[in-house]
């Protein structure tokens, strides 16, 4: 019976215990389940699932959303749930307490390098470290930036890049062009969303009405691109693109004023809705002339100006968008003797030159996603360009018409990705009445067939291969092969070569180093040729990220020869004519370039060597002023408390003016200091020119009496130096 007892009672012992431990186990379990908890992570503006979105705790990793951007029967003691991914800024979730489904919605990052990585002018939405054409990029953060120093244009910006040059070619109006490696500005092609609307006669002033507060992006091709764009991208091509809505409210405000009596207001606002979205931009200027050296001329023309750019996006299905715009810009310069101007003429005080501009443009996009993610585009464009120039001697007005039709499809197939299109360009221009100008009116029109496969070798090496067909009205047939390649060694290595053919229209009214007087141009001879030209570019980078750090170097050759090239000539009645020279003009150097990213300082830093000449000649063989060698940087820092600052500067070496003599070198130095006092609201306060080098300091700007001046051909700046503070209001 004893032995009985303690049997049962250590049977009673071991199943209290069993139960106890079993107790345990389904508490233990009921607890569990009821911290499973269930994510569904999701884009903040778009409201779309986020695939392999990371979720931690303490820095171990949980696991990853799937597809529906959802992660499931996740389980901790923590409370505290952290979610990464590529794009977005990190986001943590407290989730004690919570059961069921919880909506996470993460934030896009805002990163210079994201919104740059996808380029449009290689015309196949390729990332631009894998493009084998070579393309810069000036993002939206610099537009923004540049917004606040130079709200009426973007010459200044474009200037700041190496290898491209901001040449003002007429003291008198201020216009200006670009020039790339050393060509004059007829050789650089300025798109609009890959649409070309600055040529020949409607090409003066482009820059100086293209407001940066209005564009998403400007891309930069430097050498021929020609096989994708057609005749004039020999040097180069700047391609603009506008702004889209997001479904995220925009609206910015931006308020100047200059120490150089310069007043600018520029508003833009944009919103996409389901079906529809919008963009808007207006922007007035207003510049008083100011005479900065004291030689009785202006160095700034008196300028007003106002611009509209009212686009209407349509989405019908979620892989079809179509963009409908309307752009105006109406401007009126007026330059020469100050005393005139500022309405005290007499019989010696007569000398002026009165632009007034109206340029109207209507576009209209249609882009597609079909089947096998194929995409189709079409683009159409309109522009008339009126200029009517009035001065004491004559009275000049003429009219461009620009009409651009393109289609084309991009098809991805395995490695391949291939795009074909074709293309319609008519160009006319038409002289309206007018008092002694010998010009007549001319047209030319040209239809163009392209197709590019740029293939994949493997996941190193990309070679693209490109052919053009172009026949126009009047000059013929023209061939433009096109062939590309990079490869990449390794992460940090990397090459790119490649070469392209190009050609060029005659026009009697291309842009010039120097503008010429209109009643002086003569119309071209019938025995004119077009422009042929054939540029090589090879070039070899490295680039190291950690963290959020970057260092990328770049060092690039090139060597551009264009044939039968174009030049003008004056005669002894001084009446400016145009023929093809017997020798070919070559451009050839290298441009290297640095760019540090370091947590919150951004430096860059670029210097270009060019050898320009024109072997037509046997003496004074270089193209006139044009640096030898330029240098450019930008050191930009951060700051606690909303405080931004920043430096640039740019050398330029010395140039052979017409009749062989060099210029000084001189150094341009900018700085600005910036403040965010709030979430919406900026202040800007910048000086262009600290050291106030210009080129009146060194020579006189005019020949001649005050009555009949004969201005110089511009190699520096003629403003001085120039303080502006701008407010910036944003939503």
């Amino acid at each position: 019976m004893g032995i009985e007892f303690a049997i049962t009672q250590i049977h009673k012992r071991t199943m209290k215990i069993f139960l106890i431990i079993l107790t345990s186990i389904f508490c233990l379990q009921c607890n569990a389940q009821e911290s499973t908890i269930r994510f569904k992570v999701l884009d903040k503006e778009t409201k779309t699932p986020l695939e392999n979105v990371s979720i931690t705790v303490q820095g171990q990793v949980l696991g990853k959303t799937n597809e529906d951007g959802v992660i499931i029967k996740i389980f901790s003691p923590e409370n505290d749930f952290t979610f990464t991914i590529v794009g977005y800024n990190a986001t943590t979730i407290n989730a004690k307490g919570e059961v069921g489904m919880i909506i996470v919605a993460m934030e896009k990052a805002e990163s210079k390098l994201e919104e740059v990585t996808i380029v449009s002018s290689t015309r196949n939405n390729q990332k631009i470290e894998n493009s084998p054409l070579k393309v810069e990029v000036l993002s939206k953060e610099a537009m923004d930036e540049e917004n606040t120093i130079k709200p009426a244009n973007i010459a200044s910006i474009l200037g700041d890049v190496s290898g491209v040059q901001i040449q003002q070619t007429s003291a008198v109006s201020g216009n200006a062009n670009v020039r790339i490696q050393g060509l004059s500005g007829q050789y650089t092609q300025i798109l609009k969303d890959g649409m070309p609307l600055y040529e020949g006669f409607s090409g003066g002033f482009g820059v100086l009405s293209i407001p940066p507060l209005d564009l998403k992006q400007v891309e930069l091709i430097k050498g021929s691109a020609s096989t994708l764009y057609g005749g004039g991208a020999i040097g180069g091509l700047v391609n603009i693109i506008s702004r889209k809505p997001t479904t995220k409210q925009d609206g910015i405000v931006t308020i100047n004023a200059s120490t150089l009596n310069e007043k600018n207001v520029n508003v833009f606002v944009a919103k996409k809705y389901s079906k529809v979205g919008y963009t808007f931009f207006g922007g007035y200027t207003n510049q008083q002339a100011i005479d900065v050296n004291n030689d009785g001329f202006t160095d700034v023309p008196k300028t007003s100006a106002t611009i509209f750019h009212p686009r209407l996006f349509f989405y019908p299905t979620k892989n079809t968008n179509i963009a409908i715009g309307l752009n105006t810009v109406f401007e009126k310069r007026i330059g020469g003797d100050i005393t005139l101007i500022n309405n005290k003429a007499d019989n010696i005080h007569q000398f002026f030159e009165e632009n007034n501009i109206a340029r109207t443009t209507v576009d209209a996009v249609l882009s597609s996603t079909l089947a096998h993610n194929n995409k189709l585009e079409i683009k159409t464009s309109y522009c008339s360009f009126l200029r009517d120039i009035n001065t004491n001697f004559h009275r000049f007005k003429g009219e461009q018409n620009n009409f651009f039709s393109e289609v084309s499809i991009l098809i991805p197939y395995k490695k391949n990705n291939i795009v074909a299109g074709i293309n319609f360009i008519n160009e006319s221009f038409i002289k309206k009445p007018s008092q002694f100008i010998p010009l007549n009116n001319f047209s030319n029109s040209t239809f163009g067939l392209f197709v590019q496969n740029t293939y994949k070798i493997n996941d190193e090496t990309v070679i693209e291969a490109g052919v053009r067909n172009d026949i126009t009205k009047n000059y013929g047939n023209f061939f433009l092969p096109r062939l590309a390649f990079i490869h990449h060694f390794n992460k940090h290595w990397g090459t790119r070569a490649g070469i392209g053919f190009g050609y060029k229209i005659p026009n009697a009214l291309n842009t010039q180093i120097t503008d010429a007087a209109i009643q002086s141009i003569r119309p071209l001879a019938a025995n004119v040729k077009a422009e042929k030209s054939i540029g090589y570019n090879a070039e070899i980078n490295y680039k190291y990220t950690w963290g959020k750090n970057e260092l990328f170097i770049n060092h690039a050759f090139f060597l551009t020869d264009i044939t039968t090239p174009i030049i003008s000539e004056a005669n002894i009645f001084g009446e400016t004519y145009f023929l093809n020279a017997g020798k070919s003009i070559t451009t050839k150097g290298f441009d290297t370039y640095i760019k540090l990213t370091l947590n919150e300082l951004e430096l860059y830093a670029g210097v270009t060597y060019t050898i320009a000449n024109r072997n037509y000649l046997t003496t004074n063989i270089f193209v006139p002023y044009t640096p030898k060698t330029r240098a450019a940087f930008t050191v930009v820092k951060g700051f606690d408390g909303g405080w931004r600052a920043g430096l640039e500067g740019s050398y330029n070496g010395f140039q052979y003016r017409n009749d062989g003599s060099k210029t000084p070198d001189y150094l341009f130095m900018a700085g600005l200091v910036e403040k965010k006092f709030a979430k919406h609201f900026t202040a800007v306060l910048n000086c262009e020119n600290i050291l106030d080098y210009r080129q009146s300091k060194i020579e006189a700007l005019y020949d001649g009496t005050v009555s009949y001046p004969t201005f110089k051909t511009l190699w520096a700046p003629i403003d001085g130096r120039v303080i502006n503070l701008a407010l910036k209001f944003s939503l």
